[in-house]
């Protein structure tokens, strides 16, 4: 009963804030008029994400003079990643950032993009975003579901471990209980690489690793320190196993509704925004470790080439992608070389 009383109000509030409906006048868009959007994510007011945001808001609102007006949701809310997907998908004005190992309940080859030891960096992973496959998603994203990507250049961070013990090889992960997201492509990677991944909310990380319930957890450095995961654990492994990319998703119905105009600033502010959270995510990442290391962190710089050997074959165990995805999409980045 409270949970449906939950999504009553926030559907509410999406409707008293919604975006207002394309208007024409003999042919001609309606001037003057403010179109509300509601921008929403996980992540906290103190991360790179939310000062992304801060600043699409920032150019958004200065490039329309006015006209065109996010509010920002941080701190999930309007509901976790699923629900907010779901708002979307239904309609409702919100504007989500989600990550591609989520899209890939949707649109299955996404996911890839999320897979680990994929690329040499994030500028590969980007150039992907911009192929011919990708638009393919993209079209499969768009017609199967309503869903509208807006940018898609937005940085989360190289992911690495935080554990009890020390990880510097493989063989140092098996049978340790590592906290990973709940998603297929993070529970079979870390099995693959020799772990018990393990499945829990990142506000419970915590108390587990206090209680034994763990030995440790992976994700971005900043999201690690946030989530308090050093002050419980001794160990830092520089696995970097995965490079996160997300992109702001929303209702196509929305975003079409709104003046042409208003849709292009909208998703060009938002790139703009992107390559400037990208720079931010660099600068936090080398801070963190810098501290990390100044307060005693035990930190392992390991061989990723043994990780990754590892993971290899997490390529083939994912029932929902296409029959030589991996071999495509390595194609597509000896393409951009060539």
């Amino acid at each position: 009963m409270k949970q449906s009383i939950f999504y009553i109000l926030i559907a509410l509030l999406l409707f008293t804030a919604s975006c207002t409906k394309k208007e024409e006048t003999q042919g001609e868009e309606t001037q003057g008029e403010v179109h509300t959007l509601n921008i929403a994510y996980g992540n906290n007011t103190d991360e790179p994400i939310h000062k992304q945001a801060e600043k699409w808001k920032e150019l958004a609102e200065d490039r329309s003079d006015g006209r065109l007006e996010l509010n920002l949701y941080p701190s999930s809310q309007l509901g976790d990643e699923a629900d907010m997907i779901e708002m979307a998908i239904n309609g409702n004005n919100i504007i989500v950032l989600t990550a591609y190992d989520f899209l890939m309940d949707y649109v299955p080859d996404f996911g890839i993009l999320n897979a680990p030891y994929l690329t040499e960096d994030e500028e590969d992973l980007f150039y992907l975003t911009e192929t011919n496959w990708f638009e393919g998603l993209e079209n499969d994203l768009r017609n199967d579901f309503g869903l509208e990507m807006i940018s898609k250049n937005t940085l989360y961070g190289d992911r690495h471990m935080m554990t009890q013990n020390p990880v510097k090889t493989p063989e140092d992960l098996q049978g340790m209980r590592i906290r990973v997201p709940d998603n297929m492509l993070y529970t079979r990677s870390f099995s693959e690489m020799g772990a018990s991944p393990t499945s829990m909310p990142l506000g419970d990380l915590y108390s587990s690793l206090n209680q034994g319930v763990v030995d440790g957890a992976e994700n971005p450095l900043p999201v690690l320190t946030g989530s308090r995961t050093h002050e419980v654990t001794n160990h830092l492994s520089l696995t970097g196993h995965m490079t996160v990319i997300a992109s702001w998703v929303g209702s196509s119905s929305v975003v079409s509704d709104l003046p042409n105009d208003l849709e292009q600033i909208l998703k060009e502010t938002s790139m703009e925004a992107g390559e400037y959270g990208q720079k931010l995510v660099k600068e936090e990442e080398r801070e963190t470790l810098q501290n990390l290391e100044e307060n005693g962190m035990n930190i392992h710089e390991v061989n990723q080439n043994l990780f990754a050997e590892e993971s290899e074959d997490v390529y083939d165990s994912i029932p929902s992608w296409s029959d030589g995805l991996y071999d495509h999409v390595q194609n597509l980045l000896d393409e951009k070389e060539s």
